[in-house]
């Protein structure tokens, strides 16, 4: 190999780099697979209930849900618990680790499918999780079939320490924050 003065040349130091890879000859690109972009799994009865509303806002008024207008919420708390334990739900302490959606499943399905939520949850023990029984856009009357039959599926349970309405980004008056016992 050369050695090269010190001056600095662009020019110079292509041409010494060019001389000395002149017998190197190109590794060949190994052939890979280009992994596919996968999008993310669509909320569709998210979009639903988005799109009923806006439908419904532009045909008349929205309905007032009872439970804010009466300042109702369901909520349960464990006869001996504290109700510092059904404040900390509500501010979000224990961190939403798992849900349930029983949108669109009749009375039977819902159960059974709360009740295998729940024993899941307990195998995998996890302490707060969420339970989307809807706000009955689609129920006849336009009342909510399962928000009264969970709230008394809930209590039943011995795993059930507390529950409380979700806060609004986490579905509001159509979902529970459910605690359960370590």
């Amino acid at each position: 190999m050369r050695k090269r003065a010190n001056d600095g040349s662009r020019e110079d130091d292509a041409a010494l780099f060019r001389d000395a890879v002149r017998d190197a000859t190109p590794l060949r690109s190994p052939a890979r697979v280009q992994p596919e972009a996968k999008s993310p799994p669509l909320p569709v009865q998210s979009l639903l209930d988005v799109h009923d509303a806006l439908a419904e806002s532009l045909t008349g008024p929205l309905p007032v849900d009872p439970s804010i207008e009466t300042g109702e919420e369901l909520f349960y708390l464990r006869d001996g618990l504290g109700r510092n334990v059904l404040h900390k739900l509500r501010r979000g302490h224990w961190v939403v680790q798992d849900a349930v959606d029983l949108h669109g499943s009749n009375r039977d399905e819902a159960r059974s499918l709360l009740a295998e939520f729940l024993s899941d949850c307990l195998k995998r023990g996890l302490r707060c999780v969420r339970v989307i029984h809807g706000k009955g856009l689609r129920s006849p009357k336009r009342e909510p079939v399962l928000k009264g039959k969970v709230r008394q599926w809930l209590a039943q349970r011995d795993e059930v320490l507390a529950f409380c309405q979700a806060p609004t980004n986490q579905g509001g008056s159509g979902a529970l924050l459910v605690l359960l016992r370590a």
